[in-house]
């Protein structure tokens, strides 16, 4: 059975996201309306963009609260760079507060602002080097005990692990490499894996303990 995965799609590079997808192989839905959420989906990502006109988005458009507690149920995330802030608990450097699943403290811009942006490789756990690509990307000042440290750039945390969320600093979406994309899908959303790392690496089929039937967040519309 094919892995259907949610895009948030209000504002931001979803669509890269969505090509990233499809490329490795799974379905892709929109998540732009109230509606949506009725819809049948294994995994949600959250993509990079302006966290502050997204989050706006969420609770204008009444998406906020449904999301934020099928996070808290345990649906699998894949959130980047703006995504990151949206999960946080905590921002450094604004009162404002989103999701507040991910027990990390960001800092927004910490790299500069668009002119600041770069591209460079370093180690993600299990997968060695790998490209990234920082754009306006906020950095991780603090983890919570709870969270697994996946990936560093000079000394900086750039990309977590809690439970069901993988939340990065940077933008694997943008690349052609989806190694990293492909050991979420794996580990994450198709072997319900959210325990502490172990020695997995990507290159399985996206098949042991399939996760379309939870309940809490795999739901079929009754509206016709």
């Amino acid at each position: 059975m094919t892995l259907r995965i949610a895009v948030l799609s209000l504002q931001g590079d979803f669509a890269e996201h969505e090509s990233a997808l499809r490329q490795c192989g799974t379905e892709v839905m929109e998540i732009r309306q109230r509606a949506d959420l009725q819809k049948s989906f294994d995994a949600l990502v959250i993509p990079g963009g302006e966290s502050t006109v997204i989050g706006k988005l969420l609770r204008e458009l009444e998406l906020f609260s449904l999301l934020q507690e099928q996070i808290r149920a345990g649906l699998p995330v894949f959130a980047t760079c703006a995504g990151l802030i949206l999960l946080a608990n905590r921002i450094e450097n604004d009162s404002a507060t989103y999701f507040r699943t991910l027990d990390v403290t960001v800092r927004r811009n910490a790299y500069g602002r668009q002119l600041g942006s770069f591209y460079t490789e370093d180690n993600f756990a299990g997968l060695g080097r790998v490209p990234m690509s920082f754009i306006r990307a906020p950095s991780i000042e603090r983890v919570g005990t709870g969270v697994t440290v996946l990936s560093e750039f000079n000394g900086k945390t750039t990309a977590v692990l809690q439970g069901n969320q993988l939340a990065l600093a940077y933008h694997p979406e943008l690349l052609a490499d989806h190694r990293i994309l492909t050991w979420f899908l794996e580990r994450i959303v198709s072997r319900g894996i959210t325990g502490p790392l172990s020695n997995t690496t990507p290159g399985d089929t996206l098949k042991a303990r399939h996760p379309r039937n939870r309940p809490q967040y795999r739901k079929e519309s009754t509206e016709k």
